[in-house]
């Protein structure tokens, strides 16, 4: 007899591991050394925590017919884990490489993720402009794993959507679950880069981690009433971010200081790239602003440094403004770090 947790070899070939759960009465799944769980026949597997369980090669060769018919035992399906905290419906898509260091060169496994005290009963399908094939069906318990496809190169020249139904729910609710619904694109450049798959909590090696589970602020809107809906809307743009600043301005001249923290509130992540683009949206919005209020002056400071922002804004001004005069403001009062553009005289 095996039991979850016992130390296994197999029978007809190299290798062994540890039972981790039950598919069937017939057969288990084992995980090796490599960190992935693999069906076997329980047959076919010898027993290293209770060797003495164990029916030799010989004697099955020699009982040629059974003294009598024993019954089957009853198959009882094993429970997931339950760990305190888990309340939250966590279920994620990874994409797990046999080779990680090279990841085209070998499979890429496939597995749901049930990171939850919840047991999932799922759908996994193909979706394509001429229909939806359905791949794999089942269960998977809580806080565990089910492979449920295999990639290798020849499929990313014509890579499907991925799609999942999931039912999920507990032995005792306070609540009813809606079914969940996630359709995912994966681009296939992503498989051909290694910094694709990263360390995580799910695997041993690197992988791919997408989340199925929606998001907790549009699920709570779906179970919001009409009458609530218009406060969560309002709660929701209030920590909208970032934020530009406040400028003062006045009929004479407006002063714009591009320096990205004058400009935003959190800045934090941004690229480079992004940056640039945002000083120079704020060139143009307050050019456009200055002329509608007939504004005299715009100053726009944006330092000494390399003169890449300098050059930025006056290759946007020649683009877009080029009936005004611009020149460097003065250098008492911004040194070398600033561009007035002079809108009307008088």
């Amino acid at each position: 007899m095996i039991k979850v947790g016992d130390k296994v070899k197999f029978l007809n070939d190299v290798g062994g591991g540890v039972v981790t759960g039950f598919v069937n009465k017939n057969t288990v799944n084992v995980e090796g050394d490599d960190g992935f769980e693999v069906p076997c026949l329980i047959r076919e597997l010898v027993n290293v925590s209770a060797p003495e369980l164990n029916v030799s090669s010989t004697a099955r060769s020699q009982q040629e017919t059974p003294a009598a018919v024993q019954p089957e035992p009853e198959f009882i399906e094993p429970k997931g884990e339950i760990i305190n905290g888990k309340n939250a419906a966590e279920f994620y898509f990874c994409f797990v490489p046999t080779n990680p260091k090279n990841p085209l060169s070998g499979e890429i496994e496939l597995y749901l993720v049930n990171d939850s005290n919840y047991t999932v009963l799922f759908n996994y399908s193909y979706i394509k402009t001429d229909g939806v094939e359905a791949i794999k069906q089942g269960s998977v318990r809580s806080n565990s794993r089910e492979k449920i496809d295999a990639l290798v190169q020849e499929d990313f020249s014509d890579l499907p959507d991925f799609g999942f139904q999931l039912i999920y729910f507990r032995e005792t609710e306070s609540e009813w679950n809606q079914p969940m619904v996630k359709k995912f694109r994966v681009n296939p450049v992503k498989f051909y880069k290694e910094s694709t798959f990263r360390e995580n909590s799910y695997f041993k090696k690197n992988a791919l981690v997408l989340k199925i589970t929606s998001d907790t602020f549009q699920t709570e809107l779906d179970k919001l009433t009409q009458d609530d809906f218009k406060k969560v809307v309002k709660a929701k743009e209030s920590v909208e971010a970032p934020k530009r600043k406040e400028r003062k301005r006045n009929a004479e001249e407006m002063v714009i200081d591009l320096h990205i923290t004058e400009l935003l509130d959190e800045s934090e992540g941004l690229s480079n790239r992004e940056i640039l683009d945002i000083q120079m949206d704020a060139v143009e919005s307050e050019m456009n602003l200055a002329i509608k209020n007939h504004t005299k002056r715009v100053v726009f400071i944006h330092g000494v440094g390399q003169g890449i922002l300098k050059q930025e804004v006056t290759n946007l001004l020649k683009r877009k403004f080029k009936k005004y005069y611009f020149q460097d403001a003065s250098f008492k009062e911004y040194g070398y770090g600033a561009t007035m553009v002079i809108l009307r005289k008088g």
